[in-house]
Parts: structure tokens; C-alpha cells; sequence
């Protein structure tokens, strides 16, 4: 069984078992991580293509050591004239094994986080349009309605009924309430 998946900004062919060498990640040694971005599962004939991902599939890897990659030489030069620079560059690298490849019913982690913060987001986003509602009746002028922002704008323009806000512009929004 092999997979094709994202990690890290790259996409690998792995296999279980597998050391793999990818960029840098912000994991200690000896953990675990899983990715969820898995492109493609080949089990003998049968292949499952994401579009994009693959809803449920994750490979498992752990983190065997931080390390740097081999030295690449950077040298430039132009003829005749007398430049020459010579630089070098090591990639910061983290092997990786394979642990399993999990073709469904894996057990996403970061939705679930994402769900709990998003509703903590949507009641903050409820407050300022509160505040816009209450603030609309004293910005009667055109010179508070310019201190406004686009959205502000948008808003007011939706309680009053007027249509086409999402393709004007600010000069456009504060003719159309003045």
C-alpha cells in the first residue's frame, strides 16, 4: 500500500515503513504527527484519487531527528568583468518514518479545533454588527460616513434595502445611503 500526500509544501509517494526527508517541521523528536492531506491511495489494483484530498485518510509518521541537509553551492559571475560571488546553503530537514497509511475512517484533529473556535468567532463578529445597527441613526452626514469602513458601509446598505452593494466602492456605498 502507498499514498501520495502533502507534507509540508511537497508531495511524497511514501510506503509504510519508509524514512522520508522533508522541510523543517515545528515538531519534537520522538513525537508523532499525522497528515490528513493524503492526494492518492494505491492498494495493489485498487487506486482512490482525491479531489483534491481524500476526506478520512491520514498517514501516520514519527519524527526520528532535526538535521541539514548537504551543502549546495551558489556561485555567480559575470564574464569580463570581475564579479564573482560564492555562497552556500544547507536546508534545514526532518526525517521522518512511516508508520501507517489509514485509506478511510480517520479521526480528523484539526476541524474539530476549528469547529470549537469558529462559533467563539461568529459571536464576536455578532457584536460589532450590533454596534453598526446603533451607529448608523447618529451617521447621518457624509463626513462620518467617509470614517467608516467598506464593510460598516455594506451593512447599512443592507439595512436600508438598497441592492447591488457587493460590487461598489466606497464613494459608491456613501452616495447611495446620503
Amino acid at each position: 500500500m502507498y499514498a501520495i500526500v502533502e507534507i509540508a509544501g511537497h508531495q511524497f509517494k511514501v510506503e509504510k515503513d519508509q524514512r522520508v526527508y522533508v522541510n523543517r517541521l515545528q515538531t519534537e523528536e520522538g513525537k508523532k504527527v499525522s497528515f490528513d492531506n493524503v492526494l492518492l491511495v494505491g492498494d495493489g489494483d485498487k487506486i482512490t484519487v482525491g479531489a483534491p484530498a481524500i476526506d478520512g485518510a491520514q498517514v501516520s509518521a514519527k519524527v526520528l531527528k532535526h538535521l541539514k541537509g548537504d551543502k549546495v553551492i551558489v556561485f555567480k559571475k559575470k564574464r569580463r568583468k570581475g564579479y564573482r560571488v560564492k555562497n552556500g546553503h544547507r536546508q534545514s530537514l526532518t526525517e521522518i518514518v512511516i508508520e501507517s497509511i489509514a485509506a478511510s475512517g480517520a479521526k480528523k484533529v484539526a476541524p474539530a479545533k476549528a469547529e470549537k473556535a469558529a462559533p467563539s468567532k461568529e459571536v464576536k463578529k455578532a457584536e460589532p454588527k450590533a454596534k453598526v445597527e446603533t451607529a448608523a441613526p447618529k451617521a447621518e452626514a457624509t463626513q462620518d460616513l467617509s470614517k467608516l469602513t467598506v464593510a460598516e458601509l455594506k451593512e447599512m446598505a443592507k439595512a436600508k434595502g438598497v441592492e447591488g452593494i457587493s460590487s461598489m466602492k466606497k464613494a459608491d456605498l456613501i452616495a447611495a445611503l446620503s
